[in-house]
């Protein structure tokens, strides 16, 4: 008998696991049959391995289980073992590590070229030896700018400019191709979120409560007003030109605000817990980096605005979408790659 195709009758079997993806730390939900021993009082708990790592369980139950990947975990088969028995297998896609050792408090941000982007924030008030790194699409991490403070927001412009709002100076920087730095905008209170809509104009939430709007002349105007955030603003543009915003407070049922063109703000999605930051595939739909019924990760909202978990994963703060279906998924510290086949929106 081959033991990963079992033939008895009473070993453990797996059907599906959902979500699509998880990182270190994140959980799968397994659904099957058998998973426990059944007919006696106590029923024996399953092994659960991803590949040769062995993983922990957070709930078991006969015909589900929800399973926590472990550090250091990569994509690989997982299965179950019980009483001698073996299910079959299931595969399970696990991101990997592709940048460590950063301060990422919002999305990263790719380039025209496929370049990754991403901050060092660091505490408020201090610098830190480099502000932002660049990650090539050899997955090779150079250091960009330097000396900036407190980064909390990135953004490129149509010309291949990337923007870098700091929340200690309320300032926003425009940084060129090849990192010269020069002041773009100040005066922008605590400057968290940023994003260009379709005409150019440059959009910055200072989280204290007010968005502004910086056209192309660099006039400055109040856009919106929000209630203020104890984290920061997140920004993004959907097609239509409506900007949507995630504004994280200590509830668990916020909502993701969506204001028009003339500033009114209405509720675009309401039940996520601290959603940040967000992008758009290119169907048009959402991803947010979020709670959705108390298991946080990144959570797609799609035109009928239903919400579901793709990937699962405790400290998503963040994410970009790279090229060939791929996703670079950001906690505080450390940056992911996972194929997700999942097509990101073009830059505009």
């Amino acid at each position: 008998m081959n033991l990963l195709n079992p033939t008895r009758p009473d070993a453990p079997h797996l059907d599906h696991l959902t979500p699509k993806a998880a990182i270190p730390g994140g959980s799968f939900e397994v659904f099957g049959s058998r998973l426990l021993r059944p007919g006696t009082p106590e029923p024996q708990i399953p092994q659960v391995f991803f590949g040769e790592a062995a993983a922990m369980l957070d709930l078991s139950r006969d015909t589900r289980a929800l399973v926590r990947v472990p550090e250091g975990a990569i994509a690989s088969d997982l299965v179950f073992h019980r009483d001698g028995l073996t299910s079959n297998i299931l595969h399970a896609n696990i991101a990997i590590p592709m940048a460590e050792n950063l301060h990422l408090v919002s999305n990263p941000a790719v380039d025209g070229d496929g370049n990754l982007f991403a901050m060092v924030s660091g505490p408020r008030g201090e610098r830190v030896p480099v502000s932002i790194f660049r990650i090539d699409r050899d997955l090779q991490v150079r250091p960009f700018v330097r000396d900036l403070m407190n980064v909390s927001a990135l953004a490129f412009d149509g010309d291949g400019h990337l923007y870098a709002s700091s929340r200690a100076e309320g300032t926003v920087y425009r940084i060129s191709p090849h990192g010269a730095i020069s002041m773009f905008a100040e005066g922008m209170g605590i400057a968290t979120g940023i994003a260009f809509d379709r005409e150019g104009s440059l959009f910055v939430g200072d989280r204290s409560g007010t968005i502004f709007k910086i056209n192309r002349e660099r006039e400055i105007f109040v856009f919106a007003t929000l209630e203020p955030s104890v984290a920061a603003y997140h920004l993004a543009f959907r097609d239509d030109g409506v900007l949507l915003v995630t504004a994280p407070t200590t509830s668990s049922n916020q909502s993701i605000h969506a204001i028009d063109p003339e500033g009114n703000a209405t509720v675009f999605y309401r039940g996520l817990g601290r959603p940040q930051g967000m992008a758009f595939d290119a169907d048009g739909n959402l991803y947010v980096a979020a709670s959705l019924h108390g298991r946080r990760g990144i959570v797609k909202i799609n035109h009928e605005r239903q919400a579901e978990l793709i990937v699962s994963g405790n400290d998503l703060v963040g994410l970009a979408f790279l090229e060939d279906g791929c996703a670079a998924l950001a906690t505080n510290t450390t940056i992911f790659h996972v194929d997700l086949g999942i097509q990101g929106r073009t830059l505009a």
